[in-house]
């Protein structure tokens, strides 16, 4: 096991250095303007190259299940200087955001869109109790927490929220880095695209609010401010917006709209 970890560091050390040499890109389509990330061509580079096709020689020891297990159980430990950093891009920005502090409390409803809007197309495509798992939340940890204590990930709801974490994980970063510039030229405000950043995935918060810092760097401040404080809102107050709002309304549409599908 340590010495495939060894293949998994020096791994990780060559995919980052590759990736910050290719740097941030922008491409220009039509009168949209997209940004991707050196966090974008790490992310695609690593799912290419984690392919089975690929996974020969040094790569098998790569990815061996070890080292996949490795990843999953310590990214969190990984991210908490991310957490620190958080803290010190709201410090200097607090006065302005306790100000319009009720914006960041009123933007956790939107945890709910995935219920209201998810959860219907889930069924009319054919999931069952999946679509439980799956229209819960964006599928990160504190979803996946909830359902695996309450349903275990053996179950169909299980399947459900493990699918949306290994999906979110792989795309996630890469949808929300191309969404926050094309949102951006329709004429959204910066500070709300930076607030919207903050949906509960680390990943994604700095893929969207990095991406806008390139484009309108003057803000950067306020940007990862505003992102920030949203993302520690989101990880805080969305576990009591999911477990008393989003459950009960999830059960009430399932067993609505399951019935009326029989």
């Amino acid at each position: 096991m340590k010495g495939k970890l060894l293949y998994l560091i020096i791994f990780s050390l060559v995919i980052v250095t590759i990736s910050e040499f290719i740097g941030f890109q922008a491409i220009k389509i039509g009168s949209f303007t997209i940004g991707l990330l050196p966090l974008v061509f790490a992310i695609v580079i690593t799912m290419i190259l984690g392919m089975q096709t690929f996974r020969k020689g040094i790569f098998k020891k790569v990815y061996s299940k070890g080292n996949i297990e490795f990843a999953s159980k310590y990214l969190i430990i990984i991210m908490l200087p991310l957490m620190a950093r958080y803290g010190a891009d709201v410090a200097p920005k607090l006065k302005e955001i306790i100000s319009i502090g009720w914006i960041f409390l009123f933007q956790e409803f939107g945890n709910l869109g995935t219920v209201i809007f998810g959860l219907p197309i889930a069924l009319l495509i054919g999931l069952k109790r999946e679509a439980i798992g799956a229209t819960l939340g964006i599928g990160r940890e504190g979803e996946l927490a909830y359902i695996s204590e309450k349903y275990t990930l053996e179950s169909a709801e299980g399947r459900g929220v493990l699918s949306l974490y290994i999906f979110g994980t792989l795309f996630g970063s890469i949808f929300f880095s191309i969404l926050a510039p094309i949102l951006l030229d329709l004429g959204f405000r910066v500070e709300a695209l930076a607030m919207a950043s903050g949906v509960g995935s680390s990943s994604m918060m700095v893929a969207s609010s990095s991406t806008l810092v390139a484009r309108v760097p003057e803000m950067e401040q306020t940007i990862l401010a505003y992102a920030a404080t949203s993302q520690m809102l989101t990880s805080f107050l969305g576990t009591f917006t999911m477990v008393l709002l989003a459950v009960p309304l999830q059960k009430f549409m399932y067993s609505r709209l399951a019935r009326r599908k029989k």
